[in-house]
């Protein structure tokens, strides 16, 4: 408990922050996923703080992740929408909720999170910047006061609109007071991360996100009694459900339907809600684990486990599915966070805040919150970030600007996996050139060729070495030597056999092998 504790000092500031930028986060995918028609028990905009409270309370709690939040996913929301309107139930779909949480806990218990091992550092490191700038594009449009989209929005193409179109369209219904809000607002967060602010007492505990806040809600509220022109209401503001008593808001929570549980689609959803959750939770994991200050390596296998216990909670109580989220993960490094405190201290503001104060909170200006998420967007994207990437060569570069610009132009899995395809190339490419050395020798049988094999012949190396052995020159002395071989593929074998027995007499050429073992031995085990 003592160490949970240590860090209190820096984890309830940042925390504070996090549930600053959680909260429009949470809203925004619970209102999105509240836009399917025709369905039984629709979800309300609750299910997303639902998910949020989970995630920041149960998640945080279990999680190994220092300074990984956990919460409602925007990239999880065509699977969710879809997956409510084949089940035809919002109950229906809370029960598959349910199964991927334990589907997750199964994955956690077997190994499963080994899998985060084999993300290449460029394509995260990608990811993290595409992520920043996806945020920039996405948070212009509510700074000037354009809040047709919902918060957290992640995809490019949305109903017939793009990132840019919606930009555009953004700067024809331009609302004055918004951009004064923002303008400030932005003013107000580079101020804070200026050496000088830093050695005033109170703004050492005031993190910079709230007084942006406090100044938001002020500021609209001097435009309401002076400027009622430049006034943001409506749309324009924290939109939370309130309940006007104990029985309203016990309302708010929904119960899984267990007469699902022989529906196929049911488990169909289930299954893709945990393998995607679990692929998005590894991608934050690895990400985080980049940004944080001691680079401490989380344990994936304990994420997943969190991760499925969040998900039985979240769905047997209502809520949306849950995984580890990058933009709050990200939102906490910045704010100063130091351990799991940080992000459990969100979800219980979370909680506290939806139960007692919701009409306070509506009064803060999404143009404010749009700051704050334009300020975490430009940290995740820094200029030098792509210096620093470029001067590692284009072995490091390509699969890196690669996969900022498949995320920024698809989403976030989709744009890994083009960046993944581009990174394997590169492997593909070292491993052909670096499976073998060689080296001339003089022996008294005249010159000869040492093909010395590396300590892992893998499948992958079958190429290099079938180039190279085909490019050997006739009336050649060859040696292929695989004495610091630890393992060699039986795909490499036969390239070596096929040479030895038929190719190498063709040529004139005289091969002898140490320590290569034979196909003929291999098939009788």
């Amino acid at each position: 408990m003592k160490t949970f504790f240590k860090y209190w000092r820096q984890d309830l500031p940042a925390g504070l922050v996090v549930f600053l930028v959680a909260l429009p986060l949470c809203l925004g995918v619970g209102l999105a996923s509240t836009k399917v028609e025709g369905v039984a028990g629709m979800p309300n905009l609750f299910s997303g703080i639902i998910a949020g409270i989970v995630g920041g309370i149960i998640v945080g709690s279990l999680s190994g992740s220092k300074i990984g939040v956990a919460g409602p996913a925007a990239g999880l929301l065509t699977i969710v929408s879809g997956a409510i309107v084949g089940i035809g139930s919002y109950e229906g779909f809370l029960l598959a909720v349910v199964i991927s949480g334990i589907i997750q806990l199964i994955a956690g218990f077997v190994g499963a999170g080994i899998i985060g091992n084999y993300f290449p550092s460029s394509v995260i490191k990608g990811m993290l910047a595409a992520i920043g700038i996806t945020l920039i594009l996405k948070e212009i449009p509510h700074a000037i006061g354009y809040d047709a989209d919902f918060m957290g929005d992640e995809a490019f193409f949305e109903e017939g609109r793009n990132t840019f179109s919606s930009i555009l369209r953004a700067l024809g219904a331009l609302q004055p007071g918004a951009v004064i809000i923002s303008a400030v607002s932005l003013l107000v967060l580079v101020l804070f991360d200026r050496p000088f602010m830093k050695k005033i007492a109170l703004f050492k505990i005031v993190p910079g996100a709230l007084f942006v806040v406090v100044l938001g809600i002020v500021l609209n509220g001097f435009f309401m009694g002076s400027f009622s022109s430049l006034a943001l209401r409506g749309d324009h503001l924290v939109v939370l459900p309130i309940a006007e008593s104990l029985q309203q808001f016990t309302s708010f929570f929904t119960l899984p339907d267990f007469s699902f549980i022989s529906n196929p689609k049911v488990w169909i959803a289930a299954f893709t809600i945990a393998l995607v959750g679990s692929l998005e939770t590894l991608l934050s994991v690895e990400a985080t684990d980049k940004i944080q200050e001691d680079k401490e390596r989380t344990p994936t296998n304990r994420e997943l486990k969190a991760q499925g216990v969040g998900n039985i909670l979240s769905g047997m109580i209502g809520g949306l599915p849950v995984t580890q989220v990058i933009v709050r993960s990200s939102a906490n490094v910045n704010a100063g966070g130091k351990s799991q405190l940080a992000t459990v201290f969100h979800g219980i503001l979370l909680l506290l805040c939806v139960l007692l104060i919701p009409g306070l909170l509506n009064l803060i200006p999404l143009a404010s919150l749009a700051a704050i998420l334009l300020m975490v967007g430009y940290k995740l994207s820094k200029i030098s970030l792509y210096k620093s990437m470029y001067k590692l060569g284009l072995e490091q570069f390509l699969p890196f600007t690669t996969t900022v610009v498949a995320v920024l132009f698809t989403d976030l899995l989709r744009g890994i996996g083009i960046g993944m395809l581009v990174a394997i190339f590169y492997i593909l490419k070292k491993n052909f050139k670096n499976n073998f050395k060689t080296e001339t020798k003089n022996s008294a049988n005249g010159e000869q060729l040492y093909i010395n094999l590396s300590e892992e012949v893998t499948f992958l190396n079958k190429a290099g070495i079938s180039s190279f052995l085909d490019a050997v020159p006739p009336s050649t002395n060859v040696v292929i030597d695989g004495s610091n071989c630890q393992r060699i593929d039986y795909d490499v074998l036969e390239i070596i056999q096929d040479f030895v027995q038929f190719s190498s007499h063709e040529r004139n050429i005289k091969v002898e092998t140490i320590n290569i073992p034979s196909i003929q031995i291999l098939n009788k085990h």
